[in-house]
């Protein structure tokens, strides 16, 4: 289980409060999504829940499996099953992409006890995952993301959640910039790896792409705080009539 207890969060830089007071339980299974409008700390919650710099917790708590994770290191959240999938992954010349898969998902089995795999062991399991979500196996040869379109981005990173298989996946504004073909395409991805032992947070502008991921609960986010919550039909409410009726 992943709660987010009283979570208030400034962003270092800036000395500004974005989070005020965000309490969220995800039980193994579920599926919820966040959507608001801009500047309501989407993203701030996101970046937050996966450990990276430069945003300072005021007050509250993450726990995972009711543990704190606060002390934890981004690499070791993601070791213990927390995945990021970045609203713009990074372009990182001289990073093989299939170096950079393989790294990752050794680094994740040492840490949790287990062999590493060699190449060919490695190869294998990549060559069933990428058939499936339709990921060419050349675009893994070339550097990591450099010269990837918007959806061969988005794609990249679910292959990397489909070898990570993590416990809980932060999807933030997957569907940004994506077709309607890549996104079904992403959304098959996300659709296979649903399980009773896996959770998802999707964050989201957009009702579009809960038509293909249908989630749990939906979250309506403003001003750092979660307002309303509901089933399918509230994202439908607001993709109908907006946010304002729900701000006011």
């Amino acid at each position: 289980m992943f709660e987010i207890k009283d979570l208030h969060v400034n962003i270092s830089e800036v000395e500004k409060k974005i989070i005020s007071g965000i309490n969220l339980k995800i039980n193994p299974g579920e599926v919820h999504a966040i959507m608001g409008p801009n500047g309501s700390g989407k993203s701030t919650l996101s970046y937050t829940l996966s450990g990276k710099e430069g945003y300072e917790i005021e007050k509250g708590d993450i726990e995972l499996d009711g543990e704190s994770i606060l002390d934890d290191e981004p690499d070791e959240r993601a070791a213990k099953g927390i995945f990021l999938a970045f609203q713009y992954p990074i372009e990182i010349p001289g990073v093989g992409n299939l170096s950079f898969i393989r790294t990752a998902l050794n680094s994740q089995r040492k840490f949790n006890g287990k062999d590493e795999l060699n190449p060919a062991e490695f190869l294998k399991i990549l060559r069933e995952k990428a058939d499936f979500l339709n990921v060419d196996m050349e675009m893994l040869k070339r550097p990591l993301n450099v010269g990837f379109s918007g959806g061969e981005k988005k794609r990249n990173e679910i292959l990397q959640m489909a070898l990570l298989e993590p416990r809980f996946c932060i999807l933030d504004e997957t569907d940004s910039g994506l077709d309607v073909d890549a996104m079904k395409q992403v959304s098959k991805g996300v659709n296979f790896l649903r399980s009773e032992n896996r959770s998802f947070l999707i964050i989201t502008h957009y009702q579009r792409l809960l038509n293909y991921i249908k989630p749990d609960f939906v979250h309506i986010m403003a001003k750092g705080k979660i307002i309303k919550t509901g089933g399918p039909e509230l994202a439908l409410e607001v993709e109908n009539q907006g946010y304002t009726h729900l701000l006011n």
